[in-house]
């Protein structure tokens, strides 16, 4: 495969990703902003969501003060925020044509209609409530349909081992930053751990990441927040935790190994990275800090990025 199609390939699933992700920001935060009198007022949601989508600078070259209003133009609408959901889906687009030898009729309809669907949307009629939760259910409807007909149609070669790269990449460091804003940034000083706001939003980041009804499976006790960065960080059993992320990702470029006869620095950082997170406990996690934990997790997955584009995509 040239590498040009491989690229298209694996950054067109991460943009499908950040805009399901993007989407799902946005989602708890109005969720969080609509809490009853007696939490609102006292979180700071909007600067949570910017921060999760690591654009905090770039918003406030746009914007003089964190709104409802502006967050919502930014991360959703914005034609001039690169990572906003509009031009992820554009760029996605952008990707697929590139490609459309390497994908499957289905994948092509999916990702080429909601682009033709998003250009007929009002910006501002969905900056409102019930027409903002529509959207934002749409934009997660619409990428779980790709996911999933990826999953379905694909043949397994390297097309679809290069596609599956770039979503697990990409959740993987979505998911670290969630976990990352909300024992950092969400919970205001004032407000105590373990308090009425704290499970809020504990529950908020489980909702976020569509995992609050499988946590309660497993862990059959109240949200506490040792047990859900257990759950997102080392339960290969669920889909969106760094774990099964990296698990995920050492098989892929294993394949890949496979179908080329070599392996290099990908494979190598990846089971690094893979066996970090199996040999780690949520007690050692803790011990030595949540922030600086993710921090370096965070720096370990741009690296096996870099690495992917430097083995494959160059």
């Amino acid at each position: 495969m040239l590498s040009r199609t491989a690229d298209n390939l694996f950054w067109l699933s991460r943009y499908i990703e950040r805009a399901e992700n993007l989407a799902r920001i946005l989602d708890v935060a109005s969720r969080l902003a609509n809490l009853p009198s007696a939490y609102a007022g006292t979180s700071n949601e909007w600067e949570s969501a910017v921060a999760t989508a690591a654009c905090v600078d770039t918003f406030h070259d746009a914007f003089d003060e964190v709104t409802p209003e502006n967050v919502i133009e930014f991360l959703a609408f914005s034609p001039t925020n690169p990572g906003s959901i509009r031009n992820c889906i554009e760029t996605a687009r952008h990707n697929a044509r590139a490609v459309r030898t390497a994908l499957t009729v289905e994948m092509w309809e999916i990702i080429n209609s909601a682009w033709l669907e998003l250009q007929s949307l009002s910006a501002e009629r969905l900056r409102s409530g019930p027409e903002l939760a529509r959207f934002l259910a749409w934009v997660k409807e619409m990428t779980l349909r790709f996911d999933g007909i990826a999953y379905r149609t694909m043949l397994r070669n390297d097309a679809y081992y290069f596609s599956r790269l770039g979503f697990q990449i990409e959740r993987a460091d979505n998911t670290a930053r969630i976990l990352d804003v909300k024992y950092h940034v969400l919970l205001p000083q004032t407000e105590p751990v373990g308090g009425g706001l704290d499970y809020f939003q504990w529950a908020a980041v489980l909702r976020s990441v569509s995992a609050l009804t499988s946590y309660n499976w497993i862990y059959r006790d109240s949200v506490k927040p040792w047990l859900v960065a257990d759950f997102l960080i080392l339960r290969e059993e669920m889909p969106r935790s760094l774990a099964c992320c990296y698990g995920n990702i050492v098989r892929f470029l294993d394949e890949l190994a496979v179908s080329y006869g070599r392996q290099g620095d990908a494979q190598r950082l990846s089971r690094r990275v893979s066996s970090d997170l199996r040999n780690a406990t949520i007690e050692g996690i803790f011990q030595g800090g949540l922030h600086e934990f993710i921090s370096q997790f965070i720096v370990g997955n741009n690296h096996v990025a870099q690495a992917i584009t430097k083995q494959f995509l160059t």
